[in-house]
């Protein structure tokens, strides 16, 4: 038989849903350290190329890039370590895991297909389309764990975006990848850094 006491009222229920979603939110700001660690790399790698290819004018600028291969490996231990210490898993952690997923396999395709459909001249097209990318997963997560600097932060992306298109020196178009860093990654990180040291 049931208990009428165990009942939830509707009101109860999106009570219930709004304090998960909180304490999500709240959990998320321990991840403020993965956007320090990748908007620091995307800066300095970004600064680096511009200069190996503006000063030096070396024709492999575009290795720096590799450095991101072992903060991605770091990054999936660390993911799958956090997951393990948690005792709940919100429909909120999975929502913002699979948005930041989405990211990573568009982020490649978009890549690839750049490469394949431009015969290699992907210089005029690869930095508004990285700003535009760059932008989703920023302001998604903003909106979804409800945190403002993310979501001016993927605003702030996709205005980039859109100036790197009348920057006409492929050279020059690189300073907008550290700005967006700046605005979406790394200020976003030491809010949610700070937030998680108050809680």
């Amino acid at each position: 038989m049931e208990n009428p006491e165990n009942d939830f009222s509707p009101q109860e229920s999106l009570q219930l849903i709004e304090s998960m979603i909180n304490r999500a939110k709240d959990k998320f700001a321990e991840d403020g350290s993965m956007y320090l660690i990748w908007g620091w790399l995307v800066f300095s790698c970004s600064l680096l190329q511009f200069i190996l290819l503006h000063f030096f004018k070396y024709p492999y600028h575009y290795i720096v890039w590799l450095a991101t291969i072992p903060v991605f490996i770091y990054q999936y231990f660390y993911i799958k370590k956090k997951y393990n210490q948690k005792t709940v898993i919100t429909y909120t952690d999975n929502i913002v895991g699979y948005v930041w997923i989405t990211f990573s396999v568009v982020i490649v395709l978009i890549g690839f297909l750049i490469g394949m459909l431009t015969g290699g001249d992907y210089y005029i097209h690869i930095i508004p389309l990285l700003l535009a990318i760059y932008g989703m997963p920023v302001f998604l997560t903003g909106v979804i764990v409800r945190f403002k600097p993310l979501i001016f932060g993927g605003i702030a992306c996709w205005i980039l975006c859109i100036a790197s298109t009348f920057i006409k020196n492929y050279d020059y178009q690189f300073w907008t990848i550290p700005l967006a860093m700046l605005l979406a990654w790394i200020i976003p990180g030491y809010f949610l850094r700070a937030k998680y040291k108050q809680q």
